[in-house]
């Protein structure tokens, strides 16, 4: 059979001409480069047979394209070599191939012809070129011109593929925004990005149509005409390339669609998140006036119709909005978890500004009511006191006047039954329904609140005393009424506090060594039961043998409710310690909260609850102390235990700020040093921050120009820390924040700046002349003078430690050398 035949052809100058040398280098890359295009059928793998032309040159010329030989790079068949033409030449060839044949390392048989004809009884003629006797079409410019043109295209694809990798890995490591601005600009621009590179792909694509109809040209121009296997095998090179630049493209695609996706979800998720913040006001603001005369009712109707006409605007918004978060849910949005309790939280706004909007209205009702019948009252009395008025003294003076003015008496009296008047009692017993304490304590600071207004009832001095005893009954009971209300829910709440406590330790803690239960126990948790479950042992035994007994003792003494907060300052820092541990005791949870062990505990229990539930109460705890003791610091104002209520409500904020403020502290990573032993933290939070270095780069500096960079910031009295803020889902979960340190500056190096000109949310803080600025952006003003008055605080503090050691020196100095004075009339001991 034929060999299948590519051929390499490398021309030399004839004999006659300047000798002319290609260096081995350039001719092993040229070599190289030509047997790896054929591909067609595995050619390539078949092997190649060289011809070697010779007839119009020397032995010298065959001794050298031999030796080059050598170092062929493919499958080597066969070595045909046409011997020189001329007799001299011929006859040394013959002896060189003989002298120099195993200089050659050659593996293959090396052959010699006389001529072409011999050449012909090897190889077909329709696998030679004409030069050789062929009938091979082979244009060397065009082929030349056509792989050039091929690889370009290639290199044009490798770049494409390259750049969509490039920008594949850029969307993959981009940062979702928190605000709908940054959202739309980020999706905007990497929309920008992918309309580019689908241009290019496009522009490739037709690059590669072009190309190809080029090589087929021929057969397009001519029906007979047929491709030459070199144009065949460029043409499967190009559909090739055309099909990896397809198949990129669809990768590339669906990659896209799926980010693409991500971002417009983003930005959905965005959108939902500012509505839901707009429309959270709309609750209705506390209701404590209800009218003091019919017509004060009338009104205040009207106000509140008119409030409620107002208010069906952003009802309605939020009645949307949790239809369209609704539909977020059920196309797949990946954020449910964050998006379902919102819209949760917007449907219990709309269905407690109905609730409140009808129990308005029937108090107001019930009000109007009541003041139509002391008004009807009042009417019936004027007319009594007419009808005593009225009656002539001087026929009283008889038996049958007396006896008439007592009848006109009687039956005025029975009409109050026709009147359906009701009693002081009555009337009483259905104004207390409408009554709330807050109401009650309104109506000790307006003297002409309905509350106070004199019930007629016929006689009119009854009525004055009715009056006077009810306003000082009032005036003694409102208040204490309010705290022992505030008291008892204190302490009931407090009793099922460690109730609930006492049930986890029982049901979930002690179970844990049971050894019947221990198979069911995940591996997770088995020797972690202090990570799940923190010093919630502690907690227990602080408020069942302690607190709890401390704030029974405030039932006969409201006025010692802050006293006992205060005494138990120190025990109540065991909060700090458990929300310390809240964020490990949550992610185990996560691992393997769906366990039979726990699903086991809490069937016993009878729990409706899961555990985790159960886990979150002492945090809901500590804030319910704050807000129990807000509501008693309202109505105590300048009376007895006063101040020490708001040092005890001042002491409980600052147990949830440190608590909170811990936190945070432990998600710092990064810092080489232990951040407990930086002290007390005094603030945290986040912010914008530009840097200007003077002395730095000039790309350093120009950095205050652009972007900022979000940076959380710890404040401690020696030392202020730069972390960058990092969310991460965890196993669809809600985002638990880690901060990783970036910089830090020590509180005795730097100054501050309180104002920078043309934003009052800024401010500086610098250090060695001005060398390194830091610019400042808070969320508001209010935030930015927080910082900035306790920023000045710890450096005044440290300026006065300072002068303080100044001093301390000057005066140790001073009597140093008085001490060693010869001229002070006493000597040194």
């Amino acid at each position: 059979g034929m060999w299948s035949l590519t051929e390499i052809k490398v021309v030399h100058p004839s004999a006659e001409t300047e000798p002319y040398e290609i260096p081995d280098e350039d001719f092993l890359n040229v070599v190289t480069y030509l047997t790896s295009i054929p591909s067609k059928s595995g050619a390539a793998s078949i092997g190649f047979i060289i011809i070697i032309d010779r007839r119009r040159d020397k032995w010298s010329a065959v001794k050298a394209s031999l030796t080059r030989i050598g170092a062929f790079p493919g499958n080597l068949q066969l070595v045909f070599v046409l011997r020189p033409s001329r007799f001299i030449q011929r006859a040394i060839a013959d002896i060189g191939i003989k002298l120099y044949r195993d200089d050659f390392k050659m593996k293959v048989p090396i052959i010699m012809l006389n001529s072409v004809s011999d050449l012909h009884g090897y190889i077909d003629k329709s696998q030679l070129t004409r030069e050789l006797g062929g009938t091979l079409e082979y244009g060397h410019s065009q082929w030349i011109h056509h792989r050039t043109a091929i690889e370009n295209f290639a290199m044009t694809v490798k770049t494409i593929a390259q750049m969509l990798q490039t920008f594949g890995t850029d969307l993959a490591e981009t940062e979702l925004p928190n605000d709908v601005q940054c959202t739309e600009e980020l999706l905007s621009s990497h929309t920008e990005q992918h309309n580019k590179l689908k241009d290019e792909l496009k522009l490739a694509v037709k690059q590669g149509a072009t190309l190809l109809t080029c090589i087929r040209e021929p057969v397009t121009r001519s029906a007979t005409s047929k491709l030459s296997p070199d144009e065949l095998e460029n043409v499967a090179t190009v559909e090739r390339l055309l099909a990896q630049l397809d198949e990129t493209e669809r990768a590339f695609d669906q990659f896209w669609s799926k980010h693409h996706l991500k971002l417009e979800q983003c930005l959905q998720l965005r959108h939902f998140e500012q509505d839901f913040r707009e429309v959270f006001f709309i609750y209705p603001a506390q209701f404590l006036d209800i009218g003091d005369s019919v017509s004060r009712v009338e009104n205040i109707l009207k106000e509140r119709k008119q409030l409620e006409e107002r208010g069906q605007e952003p009802l309605e918004k939020a009645q949307s909005l949790a239809l369209h978060g609704d539909q977020l849910i059920q196309n797949n949005h990946y954020a449910i978890d964050s998006i379902r309790p919102k819209c949760v939280e917007l449907r219990r706004i709309c269905d407690d500004f109905a609730n409140e909007t009808k129990k308005k209205y029937d108090i107001l009702g019930k009000s109007l009511e009541l003041h139509k019948q002391l008004d009807k009252a009042s009417q019936w009395c004027e007319a009594g006191i007419y009808l005593l008025a009225s009656q002539a003294v001087d026929k009283c003076q008889s038996q049958e006047g007396a006896e008439t003015a007592l009848c006109d008496i009687e039956r005025f009296l029975e009409t109050a039954k026709d009147h359906q008047l009701l009693t002081a009692k009555e009337f009483y017993n259905q104004f207390d329904t409408i009554l709330t304490p807050e109401i009650k304590v309104r109506a000790l600071e307006e003297p002409g609140c309905f509350l106070l207004r004199p019930v007629f009832c016929f006689p009119q001095w009854p009525a004055r005393c009715l009056w006077e005893a009810r306003k000082n009954y009032y005036k003694s009971l409102s208040l204490s009424l309010f705290f022992s209300h505030i008291i008892n829910e204190l302490i009931e709440t407090e009793r099922v506090y460690a109730e609930e406590l006492q049930s986890i330790i029982e049901g979930y803690v002690s179970e844990m060594d049971n050894p019947d239960l221990i198979h069911l126990i995940p591996t997770a948790v088995s020797n972690k039961k202090e990570v799940l479950f923190g010093n919630l042992s502690e907690i227990y035994e602080f408020h069942n043998r302690i607190f709890l007994k401390e704030l029974e003792n405030c039932i006969e003494n409201p006025e010692l409710l802050g006293r006992c907060f205060l005494k138990r300052k120190e025990d109540l820092q065991i909060y700090e310690k458990y929300c310390q541990n809240k964020p490990r005791s949550e992610a185990l949870w996560r691992q393997c909260g769906d366990s039979l062990f726990f699903q086991e505990c809490q069937r016993k229990l009878d729990h409706k609850l899961s555990l985790d539930a159960y886990l979150l109460k002492p945090v809901q705890r500590i804030t319910k102390y704050q807000l129990l003791l807000k509501e008693m610091l309202k109505c105590s104002k300048n009376s007895e235990g006063t101040a020490e209520l708001e040092e005890a409500l001042a002491t409980v904020i600052d147990i949830i700020k440190s608590a909170n403020d811990s936190m945070h502290q432990i998600a710092i990573t990064g810092y080489e040093g232990d951040v407990h032993e930086l002290g007390k933290l005094l603030l945290q939070g986040s912010f914008n921050v530009w840097t200007d270095h003077k002395k730095g780069h000039n790309k350093v500096k120009d950095l205050a120009r652009f972007k900022p960079m979000q940076r959380h910031l710890f404040l401690y009295a020696k030392i202020l820390l730069f972390c960058k803020k990092r969310e991460e889902n965890t196993d669809g979960h809600e985002k638990s924040p880690s901060y990783s340190f970036k910089n830090s500056l020590k509180m005795s190096t730097v100054g501050i700046t309180e104002n920078v000109k043309g934003d009052h949310k800024k401010f500086e803080i610098w250090y060695n002349g001005r060398e390194e600025v830091y610019i400042i952006q808070a969320a508001s003003v209010e935030l930015k003078n927080t910082w900035v008055s306790e920023i000045r605080k710890v450096l005044t503090g440290q300026l006065e430690a300072c002068r303080g050691r100044a001093l301390r020196r000057e005066w140790s100095d001073m009597c140093a050398s008085q001490l060693c004075s010869p001229s002070l009339p006493f000597r040194r001991a």
